[in-house]
């Protein structure tokens, strides 16, 4: 009986070691490295009268996810999101913890969960025009989420909290994403020509 007990846990070890092993090593550098990317372009930023600052972080949400595609990218965001959440000072003007995302501009931070799947999915579209339409819909969806936290935590109407949080970055969040496709897809060229994805 204690053979038996023994060999189902020594299966069950050798089943879970395999699980892990599935993962490659490149996926998890790949990973951590645009989750660095993603902290450092978020500390360039002008600060603006309506509170919400101008970043790179839509440039560098977008530029993950037309290099590493939907899951790589999701993963890589969601990794940069609770390292701030816990503490670590990567979001704007090095500042950390949970309280960063439930303040005015957290639901943008938010928004780039969708955002960065949705440019994902796009990359892999053959179709320019359906892959503008993906990237243009994670941008719009991104926004949202930012005005309507800043809509609850500001106590303020919807489209006032558009007008403030939103409509003034429209255009550079757009020009933002159309870089990042023309620079992150040339990039993605690159690195699976390389094997490195």
């Amino acid at each position: 009986m204690n053979n038996i007990s023994q060999n189902i846990r020594h299966e069950g070890r050798t089943h879970d070691e395999k699980n892990v092993a599935k993962i490659p090593t490149k996926d998890i550098v790949c990973t951590g490295m645009f989750a660095a990317v993603l902290a450092i372009l978020s500390q360039i930023s002008v600060p603006i009268p309506t509170g919400v600052p101008v970043t790179m972080q839509t440039f560098a949400v977008a530029l993950i996810g037309f290099i590493l595609a939907w899951k790589l990218g999701a993963a890589s965001t969601l990794i940069y999101i609770l390292l701030g959440a816990v503490g670590v000072p990567v979001f704007t003007g090095f500042k950390g913890g949970a309280q960063v995302l439930v303040n005015y501009t957290g639901g943008f931070i938010w928004g780039f969960v969708i955002m960065v799947i949705l440019c994902g999915i796009a990359t892999t579209q053959t179709n320019k025009f359906i892959a503008a339409l993906l990237s243009m819909a994670g941008l719009a969806v991104c926004h949202l989420f930012g005005v309507i936290q800043f809509m609850l935590v500001m106590n303020r109407g919807f489209m006032e909290s558009f007008l403030l949080a939103s409509a003034p970055y429209i255009i550079k969040d757009i020009i933002s994403v159309v870089l990042a496709y023309i620079i992150g897809s040339q990039i993605r060229k690159r690195l699976l020509k390389a094997g490195l994805l």
